[in-house]
């Protein structure tokens, strides 16, 4: 076993794409519930699977994946629950602590990886999925301690700024912004034509972290995010300006009424379904938005032909390069005490033909190189281009850092959002949760 140090080499997690691409936090919405847990019996088998994919297109495709899979392997049975996905995560940590875990689940990599690793929770699939793993190539390094791999990627991709197309050029907006100075223009363009700049969904505090996260990308040099990853020190003060950056963002009132308590994706009146049904014109999200939003409309369509997309812009002054992304993506991983066939399934998951239907169902950017030219969404297959070319993809900090740090970053990232913390807030509270790890 692991001892319960987290070395250099497991934390320093924020990596240029051509080493890795590591670890995200999100996907589709909606609700479900976890199915009990179940291994071999007898002539037959149960496979527990949690997945966050829970709106159709998403929900039926993995649906069929489970019933195909059984159908190839008699004797095997997958019993499927799909989640929204911070209830997944909610349920996973709950069933982690009570040892009743999935069989099979999604992994987001980082600190929390590390955390189910030491306590024997996740299976070593170095050798059992070995040719997995040599397909995927670099990719799977977000998952993998002192040389072992402990997740197979199946979604990687970056965040950005998604858009109503239609919106915008009714507000006279005709191209996108690349500085925040023409942010701000912007944002006052759809201000006078009526219109609700941004949704966010600050209800689950992570969506409205990602704000914080990317001024921090942009005001920090990439060599300052490397280090605090494996240092956790967050004394330069860059880190200040990342909040002082997000202060004069929340003193602009961009925002959907009501953000405080809005969910991220999960109901028609979550941000995501603001900007899928054309309440908002814009909204801070990853590769996953797509599919959620097509899941949030009556015709399945989301946004359609208006759907648009750009990154985050740059910062005036600041030491980050302004190519550089925040990303990260999603794994699947099978728990120490599942059924050898849940192995075999994990690695159907990741095979062509899975792959090549997650592409075309628009559910992420996968990371078979088999199933990249099935991407069929315009916007999502230029989200491919932005992250096999990036400089430099940061991993959501909350995941990096693990739960504790992430945990207190995150609430103290809400508090500026309502008004009722500050720059410096964010970064005391990220280093006295940082220090009690130490």
């Amino acid at each position: 076993m692991k001892t319960k140090t987290r070395t250099a080499a497991v934390r320093t997690l924020s990596l240029g794409l051509g080493v890795a691409l590591l670890a995200t936090a999100c996907s589709s919405g909606g609700t479900g519930e976890a199915e009990e847990t179940s291994g071999d019996t007898g002539d037959s088998t149960t496979i527990t699977w949690w997945h966050n994919s829970n709106t159709a297109p998403g929900k039926d495709y993995y649906e069929k994946v489970a019933a195909d899979f059984s159908e190839a392997n008699p004797g095997v049975r997958i019993e499927v629950s799909a989640m929204q996905h911070d209830d997944m995560v909610t349920k996973l940590d709950a069933a982690f602590q009570s040892g009743d875990a999935p069989d099979v689940y999604m992994e987001r990599g980082g600190g929390e990886m590390q955390a189910h690793v030491e306590a024997g929770l996740t299976k070593d699939l170095s050798e059992v999925a070995a040719d997995t793993i040599s397909t995927l190539g670099s990719s799977v390094a977000g998952w993998q301690i002192d040389g072992q791999t402990y997740g197979l990627p199946f979604s990687m991709g970056v965040v950005g700024f998604w858009y109503n197309k239609a919106i915008f050029e009714q507000a006279g907006v005709t191209e996108a912004p690349a500085t925040w100075d023409e942010f701000y223009a912007v944002i006052d363009k759809l201000k006078a034509a009526g219109v609700e700049p941004i949704s966010v969904g600050v209800g689950e505090k992570w969506p409205a972290a990602h704000y914080w996260y990317y001024f921090a990308l942009r005001e920090c040099s990439q060599k300052v995010l490397q280090d605090g990853v494996s240092s956790l020190d967050f004394s330069d003060p860059c880190f200040v300006k990342a909040g002082e950056d997000l202060e004069k963002l929340v003193a602009a009132e961009p925002f959907n009424a009501g953000f405080l308590s809005t969910p991220a994706q999960k109901g028609p009146t979550s941000a995501s379904a603001l900007l899928a049904t054309g309440k908002v014109a814009m909204e801070l999200a990853g590769h996953w938005e797509p599919g959620v939003m097509q899941g949030l409309t009556e015709d399945k369509q989301g946004l359609g032909e208006d759907t648009g997309w750009f990154p985050f812009p740059a910062v005036t002054g600041g030491k980050g390069d302004p190519a550089a992304v925040l990303g990260g993506g999603d794994a699947w991983a099978v728990s120490e005490g599942a059924p050898d066939a849940a192995v075999d399934f994990v690695k159907y998951l990741l095979s062509d033909e899975v792959q090549q239907g997650f592409a075309e169902q628009d559910m992420g950017l996968p990371t078979n190189p088999a199933a990249v030219e099935f991407v069929k969404d315009p916007a999502l297959a230029a989200l491919l281009e932005v992250r096999d070319s990036s400089p430099f993809v940061q991993l959501y900090f909350d995941t990096a850092f693990g739960t504790s740090v992430g945990g207190a970053m995150n609430d103290a990232i809400a508090l500026v959002f309502a008004s009722s913390g500050s720059a410096q807030d964010i970064v005391d509270a990220t280093q006295s949760a940082a220090d009690a790890e130490k």
